[in-house]
């Protein structure tokens, strides 16, 4: 047992550090590493960037629909470009900010500044009422250099990204 002990005391009080040498391999095992994740990195942002987008556009429209069940009223979504929507509380249902409407206006670019949609489908401003449903269907195509997604909104309410 006493064998044991002095060992272990050895052991312990050897505290020389690391080596030049050591210290040299790990960096360049760690600069290795480095230089190949990075490139891989750098390509997947853009996909990244496009399906956050999506993500908003699909969770502005939710929303809208939400708040016009929770208030059985009329909220139109407008896009008057290609980065931007207009979520409006439009009491009469006529899809535009009239006075005394209130409007949040949401920029994708804001935070995915590579990112567009375009706006289709046979209502390009779904106004969602009091049921939750609309009157027609609405394709939102969100593109960026990585491709696109598809966020799409049917007359039943439904909003769903492909």
């Amino acid at each position: 047992m006493a064998l044991l002990t002095k060992k272990s005391k050895l052991i312990l009080a050897d505290n020389r550090g690391f080596s030049l040498a050591e210290m040299l391999a790990v960096t360049g095992i760690i600069g290795v590493l480095t230089a190949i994740a990075i490139p891989s990195f750098l390509s997947t942002r853009p996909g990244l960037r496009l399906n956050g987008a999506a993500r908003e556009v699909f969770g502005k429209l939710m929303w809208a629909r939400a708040q016009a069940v929770e208030e059985n009223t009329t909220y139109s979504v407008a896009f008057p470009n290609d980065h931007t929507l207009t979520i409006i509380n439009d009491t009469n249902g006529n899809g535009v900010a009239d006075l005394g409407e209130t409007t949040e206006a949401v920029d994708i670019q804001t935070d995915y500044t590579d990112v567009t949609f375009v706006v289709g489908g046979s209502d390009t401003t779904p106004n969602f009422n009091g049921r939750g449903t609309t009157s027609g269907e609405t394709t939102i195509t969100v593109s960026n250099s990585s491709g696109t997604r598809i966020v799409t909104v049917t007359p039943t309410g439904n909003v769903k990204i492909n």
